[in-house]
């Protein structure tokens, strides 16, 4: 099992949740865009902090922040702020 954070495993998480954050954007659901741009200023807050932790080599902050990230795209999915069909990226219903 591999249980240590190495920059590779962070370059595939950020790709990962960059992917996810474009998408969202793109998928608003009518009605929701107040929500919306408060979890997208979030996951823009945790991905830029996760960027600051890389660069100091705290890769185990850096993978926290991406996945804090990743959680508020999932909740936004989750609660039909965004509709998105991909259930690799997301967690939908």
């Amino acid at each position: 099992m591999e249980n240590t954070i190495t920059s590779q495993k962070l370059v595939k998480y950020f790709k990962i949740t960059s992917s996810a954050l474009k998408i969202v954007k793109k998928n608003i659901i009518s009605g929701k865009e107040k929500y919306a741009k408060e979890i997208i200023e979030m996951v823009e807050n945790y991905i830029s902090d996760a960027k600051y932790f890389k660069t100091k080599k705290d890769f185990v902050n850096a993978f926290a922040c991406l996945n804090y990230a990743h959680g508020w795209i999932d909740s936004g999915v989750r609660l039909d702020v965004f509709d998105v069909k991909d259930n690799k990226l997301f967690t939908i219903k």
